[in-house]
């Protein structure tokens, strides 16, 4: 039997064509060609990559870079200018949510409308459409026009719909950046089902956490052009060091901050042997950092993971640690809460000044709930001259 990959891009280019004025459409269409009245931008030039069935592939790249076209493309809801896009399978893409919904059309006919275009028959859509409405949750309003909806009620039917035709191949696209703190992980709990079942998963964000996370591999556009193509922590590496070396002031390396958290961090309490605050001297290999947790969570929820970074003043990352890194499961009182301690003995951190960061995970340490960032900052003194960032553990040996 012949291979056939899930998606096979090649020399793809889109280009677009932009006008200074609406008129010049009308010019451009009588004078047939003969004349130029718009400036060409390519979104992509010289496209080439193969995906294999199963793959989970980060798309990652700064705003402007060619994601959102790319996706589009291998969606289909764009043509491209030049090249080839081979789709083996059945899509569902997480695009612009709900978009193809018709505003004036009940929650089910736009159920229907919309996993009919998807490819399901009427039957398939009546087999699964109780399952849609119980992921939304929006079964009390199912009948009423989109168009009286919330914008957090059309994302939850919009998301219901394209995870549930069952897809050979899911697209997402920030999609998941929005609505509450259950919902999205709610959504994100989908999507890692869809990968362990072997599905083949194109993830587009700009928290780079959640593509090292959950892809195998990384596509880094920039200009409309692969900059880089590998494994995930190769290319994510590459491209967070061409963001600190481009706008140092700009880059961040977290996800956003969800709104409606339903786990959130109380305090955070960074001291030495001696002092706690937001400013703590460190000596070299001599002092201990100790650092307090409290966090509050919904009882009925998993019990989240804690992960404290600590970075360099300009975002690079130097260690992280995790309670579920380190099997470390936390206690938590009738309240949901739980108070997380970790002690950095005799830090090894070379002379200079660090920040301390702190993220509220889920269970599997995926969705991000909640973050303190930038809580303390570390200032670190050392004996000696040597350089660098940490002081690693060694030893001469003897000719």
């Amino acid at each position: 039997m012949s291979y056939k990959p899930a998606i096979k891009v090649t020399h793809l280019d889109k280009c677009y064509q932009l006008y200074a004025q609406p008129k010049d459409r009308l010019k451009q269409f009588l004078w047939r060609g003969k004349r130029q009245f718009f400036k060409e931008f390519w979104a992509l030039r010289n496209i080439n990559f193969e995906i294999t069935p199963g793959e989970v592939i980060g798309i990652i790249g700064r705003n402007g870079a060619g994601k959102s076209s790319l996706l589009q493309l291998i969606c289909g809801t764009l043509t491209p200018s030049r090249g080839e896009v081979t789709v083996n399978g059945r899509i569902a893409a997480l695009l612009e949510l709900g978009a193809g919904f018709n505003p004036e059309f009940s929650g089910r006919e736009n159920i229907f409308m919309s996993a009919s275009i998807m490819g399901l028959s009427d039957a398939d859509i009546i087999e699964r459409f109780d399952d849609i409405i119980e992921f939304s949750g929006i079964s009390d309003f199912i009948d009423q026009p989109v168009k009286t909806y919330s914008s957090g009620m059309y994302i939850r039917l919009a998301f219901s719909v394209a995870i549930n035709v069952d897809p050979d191949i899911l697209v997402v696209d920030e999609a998941l950046s929005v609505g509450d703190g259950a919902f999205a992980r709610q959504s994100f709990d989908r999507i890692m089902d869809l990968k362990n079942s072997g599905k083949t998963i194109l993830f587009c964000s700009h928290s780079l956490y959640q593509v090292e996370a959950i892809c195998n591999r990384a596509i880094w556009l920039e200009n409309g052009e692969i900059k880089m193509i590998g494994a995930v922590e190769n290319v994510t590496m590459s491209y967070q060091n061409s963001l600190l070396n481009q706008n140092k002031s700009t880059i961040q390396l977290t996800t956003p901050h969800l709104p409606e958290n339903i786990a959130k961090i109380v305090s955070v309490t960074v001291s030495n042997e001696e002092i706690s605050g937001k400013i703590i001297p460190i000596h070299s290999l001599k002092s201990d950092l100790l650092i307090q947790v409290e966090i509050v969570s919904t009882v009925n929820l998993p019990i989240p993971n804690i992960a404290i970074a600590i970075t360099t003043i300009d975002s690079r990352g130097v260690t992280m640690v995790g309670s579920q890194f380190d099997n470390i499961s936390l206690d938590r009182d009738k309240k949901g809460k739980s108070i997380a301690k970790v002690v950095f003995n005799k830090i090894p951190l070379a002379r200079g000044d660090y920040w301390v960061d702190v993220y509220l995970g889920c269970e599997n340490s995926i969705h991000i709930y909640d973050t303190a960032l930038q809580v303390a900052k570390l200032t670190v003194s050392q004996d000696g001259m040597e350089q660098g960032v940490v002081k690693l553990p060694h030893h001469w040996l003897e000719n």
